[in-house]
Formats: C-alpha cells, structure tokens, sequence
C-alpha cells in the first residue's frame, strides 16, 4: 500500500506542473507575441514481475506485471505555430509573419548587456541625451539593430515604416527617410532556448554542455537572407493559444489528478483495515 501511495504521490507532484503550465498559457491567452507550451508525459522506472509458470504451459495472459511508480514531466514543448494577425493601424507595431523569427532586444544580465528575442512587436520611442530618440519595446528595453546595437534617431521623426525585408524608415521633418536594419533572427532549434517570460527567450546558460553552439541554435537574418523576413506593419501577432484545447486539458488534468488523489484516500483506508486486525 506504502508504494500505491507512492506512486500516485509522484504522478500528482506531476501533475500540479502541468495545472500550472496550462494555467500559465491561459493567462496568457491575450498576450501579444506569446507562445503556447504542451507538457509531455514520460513513465517512471518500472520493476518487472515474471510469471515462472508461463513456460510450462501455454496461456492467453501476460507473461509477467509492470508495477510502474508513476508518470513525470519529460518536456514542456513549445508551440512555435505563428498566431493570428490584429491590425492596429499604429506606425510603431511590426508583426513578424514567419514562424521562429524574433525581434533583438538589449537587456542587462549578470555577465553585462544580453541580447534576448522576442516576437512581441508593440514598440515605443524612449528619449535619450542630444535630442536623440531610441527604439525600445513596453518595458523600455533597447531594440537592437542588425549589427546588434541600439537603434537611436534624432527626435524629429515624423513617420515610421517598414518593409518587406525589415528594413526601418524613418522620415525626419526636413523629408529627409533614413533606414535601419531592425535585427531579426531564426531559432533553428528554439526548444533549446530559456523562457525568461511571458515573451521573450534568451539562449540557456549550460548551451556548452548540450553540446552545441549558439550557431547551432540562432541564425541572424544578414545580407542576402534579409529576403527571408516576413513583417507587417500596422500589426501585432496574437498568442497562439488554442483557447478550447487549453480547457480540455484543464479538465483531463483535473480528472487525472481527482483519480490519483483517490487512489491515496484507499490506500490510507486498506492501511488503516490492515493494521485494524488482531
């Protein structure tokens, strides 16, 4: 009885992960640029019980049981599906319209100034010394460019726009249009990246002892790939969070976990049968 308790200890541990997990992407359900997470269930070591009388004679039933110690989490798998498009008529909100393309942002890390991804294309104008503007996102971070730096313009800017291959034009007031290379990049293996939350990835501290390397996992779109950007302006890309999926699961979750929580109250109950005996 002391292992059924156990086991369904184990699978319930599990499970609030993934009550979580799925709680996570509801609330986030109306966040611009978010990306969706599945949990994965992997079966814990089993212990083999033969049935030695199973040679002797031939029989219909298992040759042996698998007493099993319940289920684990074995991988949160993104959801790299591009979302829904909503049209917002603003200058300054680019969505990207290919799957695993992110925007550079500058942020501080503990090692320095990091640059993290993001798919979340509502940006802003911050103000900075010299009558000089900056391109940042909501929480004030820099956008970089595509040699990695900060994109900075002087504040006269009247008009903002995009192209094709993501290329950034800035019309001054004189008429004069500058252009700037917004930095975009493809993750080629983007389950290797770290959440660092709601929307924006950075590349995992361990990356060596995965065995690859950031090229491995980041390509930056340059030069002649530049083609490969797909960007709307005027545009912000919805979660793709599958609003009916999520509740399904919620309830499947909540069933599993109700089943589990069960199987400890009978264990508890024959525990208590057993040791009621003289």
């Amino acid at each position: 009885m002391l292992r059924t308790m156990t086991t369904a200890t184990n699978t319930l541990n599990q499970l609030q992960q993934q009550l979580d997990l799925i709680g996570n992407n509801l609330s986030n359900s109306a966040t611009h640029g978010y990306k969706s997470s599945d949990a994965k269930f992997h079966e814990l070591l089993y212990q083999q019980f033969n049935n030695d009388k199973a040679d002797t004679a031939p029989r219909q039933s298992p040759l042996g049981i698998r007493y099993g110690s319940g289920a684990v989490i074995g991988q949160a798998q993104m959801n790299w599906k591009v979302g829904s498009l909503q049209t917002t008529d603003r200058q300054l909100d680019f969505a990207l319209t290919e799957p695993k393309q992110y925007f550079n942002l500058l942020m501080p890390g503990e090692g320095g100034e990091q640059t993290v991804y993001t798919r979340q294309g509502n940006f802003y104008i911050s103000p900075v010394a010299n009558g000089q503007g900056m391109l940042v996102n909501a929480d004030g971070y820099p956008v970089a460019n595509s040699a990695g730096l900060p994109i900075t313009f002087a504040d006269d800017v009247t008009n903002f726009g995009v192209d094709a291959s993501g290329m950034l034009e800035l019309t001054h007031a004189n008429g004069v249009v500058e252009r700037v290379e917004l930095g975009v990049t493809v993750m080629q293996r983007p389950n290797l990246m770290q959440r660092l939350s709601a929307t924006s990835f950075g590349l995992p501290e361990n990356l060596a002892d995965l065995g690859v390397t950031q090229q491995d996992v980041l390509t930056d779109l340059l030069g002649a790939a530049r083609t490969e950007v797909g960007i709307s302006n005027g545009m912000l890309e919805a979660s793709n969070v599958n609003y009916e999926k999520e509740m399904t699961d919620l309830i499947t979750v909540q069933r599993s976990y109700q089943f589990n929580a069960r199987t400890v109250t009978l264990a508890d109950q024959m525990l208590g049968l057993i040791n009621g005996i003289r």
